[in-house]
């Protein structure tokens, strides 16, 4: 299976909601766009979670292009896909390697939002790739996590480097990144605790791990991925506000799209935060990851509605 119809798959229940709500708004041949037609659309945007800015841009849209013609359901779903290409257009986010020497990798988040899931994608991605990779356990506090990215490691086949309960991760990650230069490995991906971004104490200790990390290469992290769960919707956009405020976050990762209405998040995300969303995980085995595309995202949305794709964009 192709990643394209992984994401399909993934988006099912979001796709849901366009194939049988889409369809309801044309029930005949074509319809009036007017306000209650409008209306209609807009509540039905409004259940994916695109937030309030992106929805109303997309009901404008429509409305200026649109009012008082009668269209079908091809030509107003054409104009959705153009818009929200155009809202999510970034340019391509894939990992920023370092110029010389390994590149380290930062990745946090809240409690339960996928991160650990996350980093053996990734892991897995860079290893396809032909690159050696180190695992730095940096969630100390959490003794199942520590175990189970143990257990990713061996199942990839990279190294990692783990702490005494309790460690501070700070000292973890220092040891990671000083295996990851000793043995001449690409890339270093350093775990860290999960945490609420209201825990003002946790949240400071992100910035001790980045402050260890640049004891050796100044310049790292090269990268510092918030993974968001796509599930808690709109509550990641706060999440992600507050994590940039503490850490120099690079990038988003959405996990757990597969198990969400609110596919649409990626829009608000897009829209509010300002970050790129670098990867998406449609799924729990690590192939089921992909950088993001905007347009392949579009497509996958609207692919029970109609089969046009989505304009390019860049």
């Amino acid at each position: 299976m192709g990643f394209f119809d992984k994401l399909r798959r993934g988006l099912k229940k979001t796709t849901d909601i366009f194939k049988t709500d889409v369809r309801d708004l044309f029930k005949s041949e074509g319809r009036l766009i007017d306000d209650k037609f409008l209306d209609e659309m807009r509540a039905i945007l409004f259940k994916t979670d695109m937030g309030y800015d992106s929805v109303e841009e997309i009901v404008s849209e429509v409305a200026s292009k649109m009012r008082g013609r009668v269209v079908t359901l091809e030509e107003v779903v054409a104009t959705w896909k153009s818009k929200l290409a155009e809202l999510m257009a970034q340019e391509d986010a894939p990992i920023q390697f370092a110029e010389s020497g390994p590149t380290i990798i930062m990745v946090c988040g809240v409690n339960g939002a996928g991160k650990t899931t996350s980093i053996a994608k990734l892991a897995h991605l860079l290893k396809a790739d032909g690159k050696r990779v180190v695992l730095g356990a940096g969630d100390t506090f959490r003794a199942a996590a520590v175990k189970q990215l143990e257990i990713w490691s061996e199942r990839l086949g990279v190294d990692i480097v783990t702490g005494e309960d309790g460690a501070h991760p700070a000292s973890v990650a220092y040891r990671a990144v000083e295996q990851c230069i000793k043995t001449g490995a690409d890339v270093c991906i350093v775990d860290t605790a999960g945490r609420l971004q209201t825990q003002r104490n946790l949240m400071a200790e992100l910035t001790k791990i980045q402050q260890s990390i640049r004891k050796q290469i100044p310049e790292a992290p090269h990268e510092v991925l918030l993974v968001l769960d796509a599930t808690t919707g709109q509550n990641g956009i706060s999440q992600a506000n507050s994590f940039t405020e503490a850490v120099d976050c690079t990038g988003i990762v959405l996990a757990k799209l597969d198990g969400t209405a609110k596919g649409g998040v990626v829009v608000a995300i897009r829209q509010q935060v300002g970050l790129p969303v670098k990867y998406v995980g449609v799924g729990e085995q690590p192939e089921d990851w992909a950088l993001f595309s905007p347009n392949d995202f579009v497509d996958a949305l609207f692919a029970e509605v109609v089969s046009e794709k989505p304009p390019q964009v860049g």
